[in-house]
């Protein structure tokens, strides 16, 4: 049996389960979805049936927890780390079709974006109505090997959209190469996507490498592709829409005020222009939007694939390293925990000066023993505790170099913290101020095989 490619497929195990949430009422699409989807942020994925000025319905907080991934993917949510570094050793890559279901209606110049699609026009000192669930793909004008990726496109009217890209991602150092070679640099945008896309396209992987290949490693199956109709770029045939267009190095467009994940306005200046150039979806395509800012849904895309491509780096540099997680409460990018099994005399802090240096959003990192899980904030502060001891195991690094989105930076400056709490020889000897307390071995284990029994 093949498996679904689509975001559709999911959509209907979720009502099954009773986990989407159907709005009937008119919603507008400007500020009221974004209301909505902000007080359900924690609940039931939405689909807005009716959305005001379109035919096309919106579906969002599709994927606001971890277990939401694990079940997309067909996996438990225990397995979702061990199943991301699995797609980050054995890639799968993609195969094209003739066609999909992604094409069934096929727009060409001239056309109005904002007309075709609900674009939601998110929070109040936004200039206008921002995709925010955008798969883009290119391919790097030098060598032709393609990236795929996320970032914001805001509506600038007709066929006109403004891309906001951070200087340090692929896709921005892509547009730099094609504007020294005097050339534009073609794109297309996947709206509707299954979890394997979305997953894969935020990996933390080379420029050059393939984003599609671990995706389809996630899928479990190869990524089907087909072809754009306006420029020489492949796309998930099973997505609900795509844009196809041309980013425009030398066109910028100042931006303004723009949501960030902390949940705070920043003010990047310019974007890039897009000229789009054809818009195909599914006969009764469903818009997928990302509510933008301090969100679960926002945060949660990052920290699953940061944390999964991080756990590999840090895995490979240090053995006793079992783990990175990457906190929903730090944004999902700039707070972690790492478990590591019995390391030795200075492991723990090399842990944290290698996660820093690997990721460069990170400014606090927790490292404790791997009997501690890092999901649960009980026993992590259990460990800070009993473990830690501050005049030995806290790093401040102040004057660190910063990511432009952390919130506190002073001239892309910011201190950042590592704190070693893990136990060190001869804790919990016998006799000892770290000896656990328990019952008689024995008898503790002989309830726990018949704990049902009680």
């Amino acid at each position: 049996m093949s498996i679904d490619q689509s975001m559709r497929g999911f959509l209907a195990a979720l009502e099954d389960d009773g986990e989407l949430h159907r709005v009937g009422r008119v919603v507008d699409p400007r500020f009221e979805l974004a209301s909505v989807l902000s007080l359900r942020d924690d609940g039931a994925a939405q689909l807005f049936e009716n959305v005001q000025g379109s035919a096309m319905p919106v579906v969002g907080n599709l994927y606001n927890h971890r277990s939401r991934f694990a079940r997309a993917l067909a996996i438990e949510e225990a397995d979702l780390d061990a199943h991301c570094l699995a797609a980050l050793r054995q890639p799968v890559k993609p195969v094209m079709v003739e066609d999909g279901p992604v094409q069934e209606v096929v727009h060409r110049a001239p056309f109005d974006i904002g007309e075709l699609m609900p674009v939601p026009h998110w929070f109040e000192k936004e200039g206008a109505p921002y995709i925010t669930a955008g798969v883009i793909v290119a391919k790097d004008p030098e060598t032709g090997r393609r990236n795929v990726s996320i970032a914001r496109f805001r509506l600038e009217g007709g066929m006109r959209m403004m891309a906001g890209i951070a200087k340090n991602h692929h896709l921005a150092q892509m547009a730099e190469k094609a504007r020294r070679l005097g050339r534009d640099l073609e794109i297309a945008v996947a709206i509707g996507n299954h979890a394997a896309v979305l997953l894969g396209s935020q990996l933390y992987l080379e420029l050059g490498d393939d984003e599609f290949d671990n995706a389809g490693a996630l899928l479990g199956a190869p990524i089907e592709l087909v072809k754009c109709k306006t420029v020489d770029l492949e796309v998930p045939a099973h997505a609900e829409i795509v844009i196809e267009g041309r980013l425009k190095p030398d066109d910028l467009i100042e931006e303004g005020a723009v949501s960030e994940f902390p949940g705070f306005y920043v003010y990047y200046g310019p974007g890039i222009g897009v000229e789009a150039s054809c818009v195909t979806h599914r006969k009764d395509a469903i818009y997928q939007a990302i509510l933008p800012g301090y969100a679960r849904e926002h945060c949660l895309i990052g920290a699953v694939s940061i944390g999964a491509t991080l756990t590999r780096d840090l895995k490979r540099a240090i053995p006793a390293v079992r783990r990175v997680f990457v906190t929903e409460g730090g944004m999902g990018r700039l707070h972690a925990v790492v478990t590591m099994h019995k390391p030795r005399l200075g492991e723990g802090k090399r842990a944290v000066m290698l996660a820093m240096g690997s990721v460069n959003l990170l400014k606090l990192v927790i490292v404790v023993d791997d009997d501690v899980d890092p999901e649960d904030w009980r026993q992590v502060e259990w460990s800070l505790a009993a473990r830690f001891r501050a005049h030995e195991d806290l790093i401040v690094l102040p004057g660190v170099k910063a990511d432009r989105c952390d919130p506190v930076h002073e001239d892309l400056v910011v201190t950042k913290i590592g704190m070693i709490a893990t136990t060190r020889p001869g804790d919990g000897a016998p006799g000892g101020r770290s000896e656990f307390v328990r019952p008689p071995a024995e008898i503790y284990e002989r309830v726990r095989r018949d704990l049902e029994s009680y």
